[in-house]
């Protein structure tokens, strides 16, 4: 059995078809993108698993995944939050909102809370300046002017959606959908950046 499942075949193949034939390797930060979120996080068997699907050497797989912060090499809860502490949002509140997210969720940078909903994690710069403090959830929903009463009622909206569960679960049932006014849809590679511009 193929850790990628056909329906995840059939996305990379898609995106395949943006490209040369002898350069399937440009789809590899989607087709990461479509594993990840089949499985809520990529383990050496996804990665080698993609790695033989578009027929590039495992490294080069890895050198992607560990490159960019969008990927998660590690289980993370249903619900994975990543606010941007660099200067620009830091200057609008993102420390004091990273603050508030810590003691609200009761974890640090990295963890993962006990009931396996929320994983919390520092981002690099998203892009969004003017609209600091920035988080993105589960990478594809961006929300905007985070103040601790956003922030409370974010939680509130994503532990009503989802039911406690193990970390280590897949997280298939991930809300990508954006609540009007309140985030913005982003795709998959539009939320990698590898530094603080």
């Amino acid at each position: 059995m193929s850790l990628l499942s056909q329906e995840v075949r059939q996305k990379i193949d898609r995106e395949l078809g943006k490209y040369p034939p002898d350069q399937k390797q440009s789809a590899v930060m989607s087709a990461l993108a479509f594993a990840q979120d089949e499985h809520g996080w990529l383990s050496t068997d996804i990665m080698d698993a993609v790695a033989g699907y578009l027929g590039m050497p495992p490294v080069a797989v890895y050198e992607v995944a560990t490159f960019y912060a969008m990927y998660n090499l590690k289980p993370v809860g249903t619900w994975k939050v990543t606010i941007c502490t660099n200067l620009p949002c830091a200057l609008q509140g993102a420390n004091e909102a990273a603050e508030h997210l810590r003691r609200k969720l009761g974890i640090e940078f990295g963890e993962t809370t006990p009931d396996g909903r929320f994983t919390l994690q520092e981002g690099e710069c998203m892009g969004a300046c003017g609209d600091a403090p920035v988080l993105l959830v589960n990478n594809k929903r961006m929300c905007s002017w985070m103040r601790p009463e956003k922030l409370d009622a974010l939680i509130a909206e994503l532990s009503a959606s989802a039911p406690a569960a193990s970390a280590a679960q897949p997280a298939t049932a991930r809300a990508d959908a954006a609540q009007p006014g309140a985030a913005t849809p982003v795709e998959p590679a539009a939320s990698a950046t590898a530094g603080g511009d």
